[in-house]
């Protein structure tokens, strides 16, 4: 069973599951852990120690090719939740046969920068969105692989919840 992910086929951007924004180029956040310099005694050197389930600012920019009614909608000072579904081209290398892979990207964001683009004759304008990321999910062909919940303590990979322990303590849950 040697599946070879080659690409995404297509993808469209709706908001909060129902509505078709449009068709968009996006640019997903980068998880990158919140992390403290660990030295001392015991330990030779320094360790860049992560913070249990912590991660430092999230954002998720949309490009669309000119101004449109979403560009402006997305700018309101609130959360928008948005999903990203996709399907991903897999190459079944035993069989020799494409397979199509769903895959869906859900952010809640919250509008940071608005970008109206530019107005030339004949050219693509270059509007977008870019949001601070608070909530992330990732599921791939039904399965989900990933959530970051940061208002609710929840940092989930492929099922374990690393922040679980963590809301027990604080009493949350």
């Amino acid at each position: 069973m040697n599946q070879v992910p080659e690409k995404l086929i297509n993808f469209r951007v709706y908001e909060d599951g129902i509505d078709l924004l449009g068709i968009a180029d996006v640019e997903l956040p980068s998880i990158d852990a919140m992390t403290e310099t660990i030295k001392g005694a015991g330990i030779a050197g320094e360790v860049e120690s992560p913070v249990l389930g912590h991660f430092g600012n999230m954002s998720c920019k949309v490009n669309w090719r000119t101004v449109v009614k979403p560009t402006v909608h997305l700018a309101a000072p609130r959360a928008h939740n948005l999903d990203f579904r996709g399907a991903t081209q897999i190459y079944d290398a035993g069989s020799g046969e494409y397979k199509v892979q769903p895959l869906k990207v859900t952010v809640r964001g919250i509008p940071k920068k608005t970008e109206l683009g530019k107005l030339e004759v004949g050219a693509a304008g270059d509007a977008s969105n870019e949001f601070e990321v608070v909530y992330l999910k990732v599921v791939v062909d039904g399965t989900e692989v990933l959530e970051i919940d940061k208002f609710n303590y929840i940092c989930k990979v492929n099922g374990v919840d690393y922040l679980q322990q963590v809301r027990q303590a604080l009493g949350l849950s």
